[in-house]
């Protein structure tokens, strides 16, 4: 085990670029809505950076199990950095929508060869049976980089736009890369150096398939995450058009949400110990698709953000108690590959699902949208009671 040291600055590291994630998740479709007005194009960016994910996995599971994992976060994090940084750059002479085409896909892809990469080395900080813990506690200082992101984000947006918004995300990325080149990691075994990233994409889906309950969570968080990735897009919507709010509120809003990943990052240990991982799992996505049916529903702001509150509580026990399980079975050689292709795996349709979900609440509204999609999701949560997801533990 490494010294608590290493792991208390990685938890600093991974708030700071937890931050930097925060400003960006508001930010940027904030930016987009002031520039064209359009809910589809916010659906647009979102899918690519989704798209980008995509693509990227086969590579990052390649990259994680052969490269020195410090060096390559650190890359990610400069990386994202430097493309952010140019943003408020250009909007200082002239907004250039195209731009953020363009970016935010390769930003896209560096947070995803990143997670992939923090995935892999949280086994090597702590020991087996605290891993739950571990997690708790980073996801724990997510919440919090939740809370006065899209906080900061949105006052900073309402004072001098959204644009320099981003200049404050790219500093964070700066931050968390000068912290992590303090880290010392564990070294991983040796992997078969002449492998192609595609054997080792199948490598680690091949695990997945012969896992029976990571088979399962695979093919249901594909269903999920197509069901859900737009959600942001549309509560930003919601609040700046149907309900007339500022980007202020907005970042007010979205600041109190992440107060449900906080809870979900204290009680998450205790909740997995005494009820299980599929009470938890199941559960939890449940109450999620609940919380997104009323969502469209709700008159005033107090409710949308209560209802953000339980779904983001939702999301984050089920993804921890997920993240979790594939850390403890998973071979350390094998988790950059294997947690690549689950995340390449169950994401391949979330950008269909933004186009879908975002369209639908164009020409039906946000009523309608919400409704289907809660409905949606709780009835495919409930469909893992008949999968080895329910499995003790």
């Amino acid at each position: 085990m490494h010294s608590g040291r290493d792991f208390r600055i990685f938890l600093t590291a991974q708030t700071l670029s937890a931050l930097g994630d925060a400003f960006s998740f508001v930010a940027i479709p904030l930016l987009v809505l002031r520039a064209t007005g359009s809910l589809v194009q916010m659906g647009a960016v979102t899918a690519l950076v989704g798209a980008s994910s995509i693509l990227t996995g086969p590579f990052a599971g390649y990259l994680a199990d052969r490269v020195n994992r410090r060096a390559l976060l650190i890359t990610c994090d400069i990386a994202r950095c430097l493309l952010y940084g140019l943003i408020p750059l250009v909007w200082l002479f002239s907004p250039q929508v195209w731009l953020l085409y363009a970016i935010t896909p390769l930003t896209g892809a560096f947070a995803m060869q990143f997670q992939v990469t923090y995935v892999t080395v949280v086994p090597g900080l702590v020991e087996e049976d605290q891993i739950t813990k571990a997690n708790g506690h980073l996801y724990s200082a997510y919440s919090v980089a939740g809370v006065a992101g899209p906080l900061l984000a949105g006052l900073v947006s309402a004072l001098v736009g959204p644009a320099m918004a981003i200049a404050v995300d790219a500093t964070s990325f700066a931050l968390s890369a000068a912290g992590l080149a303090l880290i010392k990691f564990r070294p991983t075994l040796p992997t078969p150096p002449h492998q192609t990233p595609l054997k080792d994409f199948l490598a680690g889906a091949e695990f997945l398939w012969r896992h029976p309950v990571l088979r399962a969570l695979t093919a249901l968080l594909s269903l999920l995450i197509f069901i859900t990735y737009g959600l942001t897009d549309l509560i930003i919507y919601y609040l700046k058009h149907d309900l007339g709010r500022s980007d202020r509120t907005v970042g007010y809003v979205l600041a109190a949400a992440t107060l449900g990943s906080l809870l979900a990052a204290t009680t998450v240990a205790s909740a997995r110990r005494h009820l299980g991982f599929a009470a938890c799992w199941i559960g939890s996505w449940a109450l999620c698709g609940t919380a997104i049916a009323f969502l469209g529903l709700s008159p005033g702001v107090l409710l949308v953000g209560a209802l953000a509150v339980v779904q983001l509580f939702a999301t984050g026990i089920a993804g921890i108690c997920s993240m979790s399980l594939r850390q403890e079975v998973t071979p350390d050689h094998l988790l950059g590959r294997v947690t690549a292709s689950f995340w390449t795996i169950h994401n391949t349709l979330g950008p269909l699902g933004v186009a879908a979900l975002t369209a639908t609440a164009s020409h039906y509204g946000i009523k309608t949208a919400c409704l289907t999609a809660g409905t949606l999701c709780t009835l495919t949560a409930l469909t893992a009671l008949k999968t080895p997801i329910q499995t003790p533990t």
